[in-house]
């Protein structure tokens, strides 16, 4: 059924959003004329942590991703629109898929074959794809946030859902190249019925009342986003507003119920902002704010925040409590817009980069407010204390800073002891020079995925000294080396009594956060 539609949003606003929609041209390539040759795009781009995430031969250049809510069924009916650009001539090619209910899909226009394998959509157009085409890939199909999967991104609310794609489960929510090098252009348009809003990252562009009392609201990013970091909730939600340093415009998006309640936390953003610019350099996104999601159940997800790009998901009960208690975790999730977002890992392997940069910051903040953490400690140099004692057992159980598995990626290695690595570094260049090496290193990668040899570049260019070594043996090292400046430390040795047996089951990921 077409539905009639009600437009208030500002003509320059919908301009704006066609543009985006209709700007890729939807023919094979109209430079090379069309060949029959051409291979399969190979079915990973190598991750040494999730081999089996992404897809070569080509490279998505946007997004359109086109949700309808049923709050009776509670199913999403979807359409995904993806502009890819070939990078081989493809006979065929795969994009990341589980759990969806696909009906259609559509190459440049045309019915296309498709077959689901495993985690994989195989796609194979009615004619090669030559080198440099590029193409709109339509998937028509239908999700069901409850769903029971291996792992799955849907988090089910009462009154609808929300996302928490990181890391390998974007494609439980939409066809993909579900890799974090491989960032796009999104947009978004999400229908709800009455008394429901849809909210994704990026800004709201436009929205239009349909008949049945619907309403569809269309939201555009300006800048690239990575899969595992794309935000699309449904629920009764009021959008709060407010100012920003430097003129950043803020957005909340919390349950109506609860939005008094809430007002206390939402309110500590500016100053949070305030404190990180100031050391990182200007926000680098078009907006950020919080999504308390309207639920507090324990198995909705097993961490306390996600930074989803521009809209931080939490659960609402943890925002209740007392400044001291989150103010340094929402520093946290603060810090990966620049550090995981903004600079994405370029495998996740890099993962430190993210996690070792957030709880650095994080706990910075926390310790020049005089909060005591966890341990009781108030000061980051008693934290790094206790953390260095521990190098070797973490060495031992969760591997190398930067050489995580699966199955120990989100230990507190990759955390606290990315922080060690940092710490190391500050004490060896001096606080300016790293405070330099920071910015630079931000601004080289903006917008784009780095690696830990491109971190290490930085800090040896910026430094005027070849780090590689130095860093080298903190990130890949089995044995934990001396700090500097602090010849007193030492490591506990390990004994097979300390050595704990890892029963994790996939796809769980507790807390590591010194933050909290």
């Amino acid at each position: 059924m077409r539905y009639r539609t009600r437009v208030t949003a500002p003509a320059a606003a919908l301009i704006g959003t066609a543009a985006a929609l209709t700007a890729a041209p939807s023919a094979y390539g109209r430079t090379r004329a069309l060949r029959d040759e051409g291979t399969p795009g190979a079915e990973t781009l190598g991750d040494p942590v999730f081999p089996a995430l992404g897809n070569d031969g080509y490279r998505v250049t946007a997004y359109h991703l086109d949700f309808s809510y049923d709050a009776t069924t509670r199913l999403v009916d979807a359409t995904a629109t993806l502009t890819l650009c070939a990078t081989q001539d493809l006979s065929r090619f795969s994009l990341d898929a589980l759990g969806l209910d696909i009906r259609a899909v559509r190459v440049g226009g045309r019915p296309a074959t498709f077959e689901q394998v495993d985690e994989k959509l195989r796609v194979t157009p009615d004619r090669t794809l030559p080198e440099q085409a590029r193409v709109k890939v339509c998937v028509d199909y239908t999700a069901d946030p409850g769903k029971a999967l291996a792992h799955t991104a849907w988090v089910p609310t009462p009154d609808g859902f929300a996302v928490c794609p990181q890391p390998n489960s974007a494609h439980t929510v939409f066809p993909c190249n579900d890799h974090p090098t491989d960032k796009a252009a999104f947009s978004f348009r999400i229908t709800v019925p009455g008394g429901l809003r849809g909210v994704a990252s990026g800004t709201l562009v436009r929205t239009e009342g349909l008949d049945g009392g619907r309403t569809a609201y269309t939201y555009r990013s300006r800048f690239p986003i990575a899969t595992e970091l794309v935000q699309i909730t449904v629920g009764d939600y009021t959008v709060k507003n407010r100012q920003g340093p430097n003129g950043l415009g803020l957005r909340d998006v919390v349950p109506t119920a609860r939005a008094s309640a809430l007002e206390p936390a939402l309110a500590l953003t500016p100053g949070l902002l305030e404190w990180l610019e100031q050391r990182l350099g200007a926000f680098p996104f078009e907006t950020y704010g919080l999504l308390p999601c309207n639920s507090d159940d324990p198995n909705a997800f097993d961490f306390t925040g996600l930074e989803t790009q521009t809209l931080t998901l939490y659960k609402p009960n943890f925002l209740l409590q007392e400044e001291k208690k989150i103010g340094s975790h929402m520093m946290h999730e603060l810090v990966h817009s620049w550090f995981g977002n903004s600079v994405s890992p370029a495998t996740w392997a890099d993962l430190w980069l993210n996690e070792g940069h957030a709880d650095f910051y994080g706990l910075l903040y926390r310790y020049e407010r005089g909060w005591a953490d966890s341990l009781g400690l108030t000061s980051m140099e008693a934290r790094m204390k206790d953390t260095y004692a521990k190098g070797d057992l973490w060495r031992q159980s969760s591997g190398p800073v930067a050489a995580p598995n699966a199955a120990n990626l989100f230990d507190s290695q990759r955390y606290l002891g990315g922080v060690l690595v940092l710490y190391a570094l500050r004490e060896v260049v001096g606080e300016d020079v790293f405070n330099r090496i920071e910015r630079t290193f931000l601004e080289r990668h903006r917008n784009s995925a780095a690696t830990t040899a491109d971190y290490i570049a930085v800090a040896s260019e910026i430094s005027g000294q070849d780090q590689s070594g130095f860093l080298k043996d903190w990130l890949y090292g089995t044995k934990t080396p001396r700090m500097p400046n602090h010849p007193d430390w030492t490591v506990t040795p390990v004994t097979p009594s300390l050595v704990a047996p890892r029963h994790r089951e996939p796809g769980h990921y507790p807390d590591s956060t010194a933050t909290l």
